[in-house]
């Protein structure tokens, strides 16, 4: 039978767990959309590269590399190193997928007029 003192220790124990658990959810959901957010700015690039110029595609594609090289090679990477990789991503892709997308907005409206 378990006493007063063991029940209150399992209880923080636990409490303590569930504190790591949520940080590291937290951590690995941040990761993910990282690497999915790299993978999807490479696609996007490759699938509509003749709307871009090539350098353009280029800085694309090499920022998204070097994003998902750094993910392989920094596994505990905590939370807050992951956001700030992702905000410089975007910072480098945001503009130029808004030129994409919206170079295949105008040729979309067109084909439909």
């Amino acid at each position: 039978r378990l006493s007063k003192a063991d029940i209150e220790r399992m209880v923080a124990e636990a409490e303590t767990f569930l504190q790591a658990d949520e940080e590291q959810r937290d951590r690995v959901a941040a990761r993910n959309q990282l690497e999915s957010y790299a993978f999807s700015v490479r696609s996007a690039v490759a699938d509509g590269a003749s709307k871009l110029s090539n350098d353009e595609a280029e800085k694309v594609k090499a920022a998204a590399q070097d994003t998902l090289d750094w993910l392989d090679g920094s596994q505990l990477a905590e939370k807050d190193e992951i956001e700030h990789r992702m905000s410089e991503l975007q910072q480098t892709c945001s503009p130029i997928m808004a030129k994409l997308h919206g170079a295949s907005g105008k040729a979309a409206a067109a084909a439909a007029a």
